[in-house]
């Protein structure tokens, strides 16, 4: 099935293959990857939408020499396979496997590290800049930037720079018009346009078939055809206004014309940018028809009809945090006309595509511009509404100075809604929510809070949007909770309070967020052997409910904190901090994400490895409690 993919190991391996073989390649590189994916779930559309172009760029440039950085990661699982990782590939995303994005202590062949979007501009020029003060002028530097990546601030930035620094640097854009949703905003459109043209594309097809493919008239081609476009286009191009040789666009998915435009452009010095058309999912007919739903997989699939081949759960399921969310906002939406909804680019992800089906003109997908949402937000708080801002917690630490500058500073009534906080699991550490609160408890005027549940999540909620509340944020993780009723009506949770959950005699546990679900298992079990904890939901992070510490601090010697946050600086930072002030002279546990990065595994796996799962939380008790 892989008779020449099995014979692949490196680029070099590639090389050595004639140009006419490279179809073929992609054939098998594609079915590996569809293949590999049907039983090992992972991101899926945006690898299998580059397959002609990681086989072309590697088989022209000398990588890992030649420096190619991939933005938004999870597009590189081809260029992974094809670097000596293809045996290893079955262990992708897994705990000690390899990483679903580009890691520098995984390979050689990552030259820089990513997983958040937009950054590959950035770090391809410094790396070209440093090339040409080293003198190795005959090292290429190559970006691939795509999958809704340039609708974020930082690559325009970057290419700004990159116009004035002048370096000899490709930047590929790969565009297929998706990030996990639809791209919106007005470059989606532009790219649209010059991709379009009807008059430029039958002039470009019949001019493709008049030249043969000798480098001197491709040249020529290249630039008639670019001067044509600039003619028939109603924009005049933005990168060749910026001083960046454009080339394109051109057909991400014929691997020959690719190495040859490849070939061609690698001669030429200077900034450049290739614009590339791919379908994601391409090869894959039910990834091209639902492309957000195949974004990533999240189960096994049959690879001839695209069917789950995991059996449903018969067990009735809460819902997920994120269905809570967007249910909820829309509920609270058709009682308060002031209420809007603002993501950066993950309406389907944080379930805002609820309210945006019914409320189209009060939602707003910004793009991969977390920094701009916030001041968006700000802008609409300012003027009387109350903007409900989604951003995954680990995006939102792009958006730290806004959240600061713009709303703490004013007193602004923004809801950060921070979908995905704490431990997310295969995704790692680009990705793991584990910095917000540590991150935010400094900034002033702000509200920090996180539910036990999903009726809590819906009580935050609702009292975040009532008058005067402030710069607001409620982080909740990925996945599924413990309960829900949905005909509980609503109701305000005083700032800055607690609850008593348990009442106990030996040891007190304060737990923030829904880790205290497993605390108050492990609590109910210790009751059965006489072992007494006493356990808080402390609800808020900021301000702390300092009424509870006082009593807790006053009948108890141990004190256990739980969060599924950073454990410096976060929640029980903040009650050693207090105990400090009142001189307590006790035993506080903190319980939280250790101080390193946390690397890819299951949810379950990297709570046991942190020790804030079950049996972490049981032996922390059984512990102090044998301390006497």
């Amino acid at each position: 099935m892989y008779e020449l993919l099995n014979n692949i190991q490196t680029p070099t391996d590639l090389k050595k293959l004639p140009i006419e073989k490279l179809p073929q390649v992609c054939d098998e590189l594609r079915h590996f990857i569809i293949e590999s994916l049907s039983n090992n779930p992972g991101h899926f559309g945006a690898s299998l939408g580059v397959v002609e172009l990681t086989v072309a760029i590697h088989y022209v440039f000398n990588t890992p020499y030649d420096k190619l950085v991939w933005d938004v990661g999870h597009q590189a699982y081809g260029h992974k396979i094809l670097t000596g990782r293809r045996g290893r590939f079955v262990t992708n995303r897994k705990h000690g496997g390899l990483s679903g994005f580009p890691n520098i202590f995984e390979s050689e062949y990552d030259a820089f590290g990513v997983g958040h979007s937009s950054t590959s501009i950035s770090a391809a020029l410094g790396m070209a800049i440093a090339s040409r003060m080293n003198g190795e002028t005959d090292r290429n530097v190559v970006a691939v930037i795509g999958d809704g990546s340039m609708t974020g601030g930082m690559a325009f930035e970057a290419l700004n720079n990159m116009a004035s620094a002048n370096p000899d640097m490709l930047v590929i854009l790969n565009d297929n018009n998706m990030a996990i949703d639809n791209v919106t905003g007005g470059l989606s459109q532009y790219l649209l346009d010059i991709s379009t043209s009807k008059t430029y594309n039958k002039f470009r097809k019949r001019l493709t078939q008049a030249l043969d493919n000798g480098v001197q008239k491709r040249n020529f081609f290249t630039r008639f055809t670019n001067t044509i476009k600039n003619l028939v286009t109603r924009h005049t191009n933005m990168f060749e206004g910026l001083n960046i040789r454009y080339f394109g666009p051109a057909d991400g998915h014929n691997v020959i014309y690719l190495v040859r435009i490849l070939q061609d452009i690698k001669k030429i010095k200077g900034p450049k940018m290739l614009h590339v058309i791919t379908v994601k999912g391409k090869g894959f007919k039910a990834a091209e028809e639902n492309q957000t739903a195949w974004h990533a997989v999240g189960g096994r699939f049959d690879i001839a009809t695209g069917l789950s081949l995991d059996k449903p759960s018969n067990k009735p399921q809460p819902p997920k945090f994120q269905d809570v969310f967007g249910n909820t906002i829309l509920e609270l939406a058709q009682k308060n006309e002031k209420i809007l909804g603002i993501t950066p680019a993950m309406p389907s992800g944080c379930s805002l595509n609820i309210m945006m089906k019914a409320m189209p003109e009060r939602t707003f997908d910004v793009g991969i511009a977390e920094q701009h949402a916030v001041t968006f937000s700000a802008g609409l708080a300012i003027s009387g509404y109350v903007p409900f801002c989604n951003i995954y917690s680990t995006f939102a630490q792009r958006a730290f100075d806004q959240v600061i500058h713009d709303v703490a500073l004013q007193k602004l009534n923004v809801v950060f809604c921070f979908d995905r906080a704490g431990i997310v699991g295969a995704d790692g550490a680009t990705h793991h929510g584990v910095f917000d609160i540590a991150m935010l408890r400094p900034i002033p005027n702000i509200i920090i809070s996180s539910p036990l549940d999903e009726v809590e999540l819906r009580n935050l909620m609702y009292t975040a949007q009532l008058p005067n509340k402030g710069p607001f944020v409620i982080r909740y993780p990925r996945g599924r909770g413990s309960r829900i009723d949905w005909q509980q009506p609503m109701t305000e949770v005083p700032i800055g309070k607690g609850r008593m959950l348990t009442n106990g005699t030996d040891i007190a546990l304060l737990s923030f967020g829904p880790l205290g679900v497993k605390a108050q298992k492990v609590i109910s079990k210790l009751a059965t052997e006489g072992i007494s904890v006493a356990h808080y939901d402390m609800r808020f992070a900021k301000p702390i409910d300092t009424d509870i510490l006082n009593d807790v601090m006053a009948r108890f010697s141990k004190i256990i904190t739980l969060e599924d946050g950073a454990a410096i600086g976060g929640f029980g930072a903040a009650i050693t901090e207090y105990a400090n002030i009142r001189n307590y002279s006790g035993h506080i546990e903190v319980l939280g994400i250790p101080d390193h990065f946390i690397e890819h595994g299951t949810v379950d796996e990297l709570h046991h490895e942190c020790g804030i799962d079950e049996d972490g939380i049981e032996q922390t008790i059984r512990c102090m409690v044998a301390q006497g």
